[in-house]
């Protein structure tokens, strides 16, 4: 096989760990909740060729490593945003900790707003 086709080979196959599938898992459906496993993935590749006095040779090679990080939690007859829940499956950085109180705070000021209008009619 040339370099070119294992160059080839390798990335088709890299691709296909790549999928949207394999990153939003298939929903599990358990009692009165819907669960969705999200999970990142990591990639390395590398290759190379070349020629010598006895012919040409080449290789490639690539790897991926793949971390479940949440959990979609849906409750079903649950309506809105009320019915969804993003657990976390490792322990949030500093920033997704920030950004995630900055998250709650923001939908508790949308449900207020909702509330007042529908007060209002």
């Amino acid at each position: 096989m040339s370099a070119e086709n294992q160059i080839k080979t390798t990335i088709e196959e890299l691709l296909k760990v790549l999928a949207t599938k394999n990153v939003i898992g298939e929903p599990i459906e358990i009692e009165d909740k819907t669960l969705i496993p999200i999970t990142k993935i990591g990639v390395g590749f590398g290759a190379g060729g070349g020629k010598g006095e006895k012919g040409e040779s080449g290789g490639a090679g690539g790897g991926a490593g793949v971390d479940a990080v949440a959990m979609v939690v849906i409750f079903k007859g649950v309506p809105g945003p009320e019915g969804i829940k993003v657990l976390p499956l490792a322990a949030p950085s500093p920033l997704a900790k920030s950004i995630g109180e900055i998250a709650s705070v923001i939908m508790e000021k949308l449900r207020e707003r909702k509330e007042a209008k529908k007060e209002e009619k």
